[in-house]
């Protein structure tokens, strides 16, 4: 039996494609007519969702949060990267930008990397 591949052209189409991936995911060996078609519909789905809903890196300060909310870190741990509580706070409100000091401080100290802080 000869599956059809369409391409995805809707979300309806996508949504269809999900459901055919998950039934296939984790069942099917590699190199068999039904891993090829994982692959092809993987690849489709990444395309589609590529184009129609594109990730763009988070803000420098989305960044931060994010660390600080990985690793339990309040605004009083970043005082010593970045120079005072008040400081701190201007940051994490988007009143002040990071400077070059501070994103190699905070690099260096927590180990975000520099261009997820430029």
């Amino acid at each position: 039996m000869q599956l059809l591949i369409r391409p995805i052209k809707t979300d309806d189409d996508l949504k269809s494609a999900l459901d055919r991936i998950a039934v296939l995911m984790g069942n099917v060996q590699p190199g068999s007519p039904e891993g090829d078609e994982l692959d092809v519909l993987l690849t489709l789905a990444e395309d589609y969702e590529r184009r129609h809903w594109p990730m763009y890196p988070p803000s420098p300060v989305e960044a931060l949060k994010f660390h600080m909310d990985q690793h339990q870190l309040k605004q009083a741990d970043l005082v010593q990267y970045i120079g005072s509580q008040s400081r701190v706070s201007e940051i994490l409100a988007g009143r002040r930008r990071l400077t070059l000091k501070m994103i190699r401080n905070l690099s260096r100290g927590l180990g975000i990397p520099v261009d997820c802080l430029l």
